[in-house]
């Protein structure tokens, strides 16, 4: 009898043993890598791979460089030895990412940029990409800030993190579609981090240069916009400046709604993220993807603000 009663408790062991192994086999893990999660727009982008990726039966992991692409690198090279099936990331350095890409892709892992794109002629290097096509943020700027100065309007850019995908297509899109007899650009500079503080200083010493001249600021991200707007209300220079933004924020929403910033161009990352597991899906079952999926973005103004769900972010 305790022969047979050891059998059993040998062979219940090992059958829980065995699916332990089992559900551990069929965990489906997915990394998303971002820059930082001090980062709003990536700190609410990461939210929503927690809220959907399990409804795609999969577990989401998060890694953040720290603004430190060697710490991308790293987290890339965890992925890979940890058998994920797929990384999605937004990283500091896109260039600096694409060894780290290629050794992912060789052995298995799709790799899906994520608000971001790896530098032209390297798309080779990742699987897919869906984003905002920061492009079109820039050109959208441009032409709205045109039109609401038919005559003429001189303008200062804030730039947003040096060398980032975002803050180089958002700069070009706008530099492309100006018309130089319009718009006359007082001078352009970059932040070093997608930083508020940064965004303050820079605008601080746009006003020692060029003071009451500055008629609009061109900044390429509304909480950026935030720092612009702080130091225009300490030089006592706000009233009448048209103040432009990115990311369609819950920050950037206020300041349009108080009157302080006048456009706020929006992204949608609870879409950009369903996109991405979308696509991560259709890898995984061999079916049709798109290489690149880019989400529309909301024009928002005092006029139409209130006609646009309030950000969650």
């Amino acid at each position: 009898m305790k022969k047979i009663l050891c059998l059993l408790l040998v062979l219940v062991f090992a059958m829980s043993v065995s699916a332990a192994a089992l559900a551990a086999e069929k965990e489906i893990k997915i990394a998303f890598i971002t820059q930082s999660l001090t980062n709003a727009s990536q700190a609410f982008a990461w939210s929503q791979f927690q809220e959907y990726a399990p409804q795609y039966g999969y577990t989401p992991y998060l890694f953040e460089e720290d603004y430190d692409p060697q710490k991308g690198a790293a987290a890339i090279t965890t992925c890979i030895a940890q058998g994920f099936a797929a990384i999605s990331i937004n990283p500091t350095d896109p260039s600096a990412m694409i060894p780290s890409f290629m050794e992912a892709q060789q052995a298995g892992v799709i790799v899906g940029m994520y608000s971001s794109e790896v530098p032209a002629g390297s798309e080779q290097y990742r699987t897919f990409m869906c984003g905002t096509n920061d492009v079109i943020c820039g050109e959208v700027a441009a032409q709205t800030l045109m039109a609401a100065f038919p005559n003429g309007v001189k303008v200062v850019e804030v730039g947003g993190q040096s060398g980032h995908d975002a803050q180089i297509k958002r700069h070009n899109g706008f530099f492309d579609t100006i018309d130089k007899s319009i718009v006359t650009v007082l001078d352009s500079k970059n932040c070093p981090r997608w930083s508020s503080d940064d965004a303050m200083k820079i605008m601080e010493d746009f006003i020692t240069l060029y003071g009451d001249e500055i008629q609009a600021v061109y900044c390429h991200w509304d909480i950026g916009a935030t720092g612009c707007i702080e130091a225009l209300k300490a030089a006592n220079l706000l009233e009448g400046v048209y103040v432009i933004g990115v990311d369609g924020c819950s920050i950037g929403y206020d300041q349009v709604i108080e009157g302080t910033q006048q456009l706020c161009i929006g992204q949608n990352f609870t879409r950009m993220t369903t996109d991405t597991l979308d696509t991560i899906k259709k890898i995984l079952n061999n079916e049709p993807y798109d290489e690149v999926t880019f989400t529309a973005v909301d024009v928002v103004t005092p006029e139409n603000v209130h006609t646009f769900p309030y950000p969650k972010w």
